[in-house]
């Protein structure tokens, strides 16, 4: 009864909205999602891309590779995330990113626990990704680092961007390379500086990457290369959301064409 009242109290005094579908919080005190968008967060499940762990047919081969993986294995051992980037989770996790909607930390984590329990389990520490200073500075946090405060495990940045580039939203697969190619680069006081202490707990050990979303896996890839230059045993990656990899694109028809022979 007295949660009832104080359900129907923050209700009448804050209004609060959910950030998926933008309607008020019958529940607020129960947490910052409402049932319905959180029962219909597009959930990954089997048979994902062993390595990326993008979603696969479901007549897919015992190797369980995509097309991306197959053609250009990634750096990092394995990859999960806990849902598509799509529909309610899309816009909770944009809520979160850009609105200051900090308290979205502890649901987003909670998914990225049950989807990361195998990658999370024998890791030394998870990593975060981090953002240009300019850009903490302006946003006032970073969500990466929101999200591994609270995977349980200790959180190790020996990462830093270096170059202030555009944002990776909005732009291509072949863009985001380019513009990751320099902006990550492992702390010297973790490989030849003089606390050692640093360096060797990150040599030969299990790191957890982790951000909100792996979309061409650009930044994830780029981060990855820097750990394991730094000594890092194994880089798994962790996040929030992933984006479809883009189908491949089928030849022209007039090239199709033409490799049947002629009679």
């Amino acid at each position: 009864m007295m949660r009832t009242s104080a359900n129907a109290l923050v209700r009448l005094l804050l209004a609060p909205a959910c950030p998926g579908c933008g309607h008020p919080l019958d529940r607020p005190l129960d947490g910052p999602i409402c049932e319905v968008c959180w029962l219909g967060i597009p959930r990954l499940t089997d048979p994902l891309c062993d390595l990326c762990g993008d979603p696969l047919p479901s007549n897919a081969a015992p190797f369980r590779l995509c097309q991306r993986c197959l053609a250009e294995p990634p750096p990092f051992e394995v990859a999960r995330s806990a849902g598509l980037h799509a529909g309610p989770l899309k816009a909770i996790v944009h809520a979160f990113k850009y609105h200051q909607r900090r308290t979205l930390a502890r649901p987003l984590a909670r998914l990225m626990l049950d989807a990361g329990v195998d990658l999370l389990a024998g890791a030394d520490a998870v990593v975060p990704v981090p953002l240009h200073p300019w850009r903490a500075l302006h946003r006032g946090f970073n969500q990466a680092d929101d999200l591994a405060d609270l995977l349980g495990l200790p959180v190790w940045r020996p990462l830093r961007r270096v170059r202030h580039g555009p944002a990776q939203a909005g732009l291509s697969g072949r863009d985001r390379r380019t513009n990751v190619t320099q902006a990550f680069t492992r702390r010297r006081a973790l490989v030849v500086g003089l606390d050692r202490a640093r360096a060797a707990r990150l040599r030969n050990r299990t790191v957890v990457l982790i951000d909100d979303v792996m979309t061409t896996g650009a930044t994830i890839e780029a981060c990855s290369v820097a750990l394991l230059e730094a000594g890092a045993g194994r880089v798994r990656v962790l996040t929030v959301s992933r984006a479809l990899a883009p189908e491949p694109v089928p030849p022209p028809r007039e090239h199709r064409l033409s490799t049947v022979p002629h009679r």
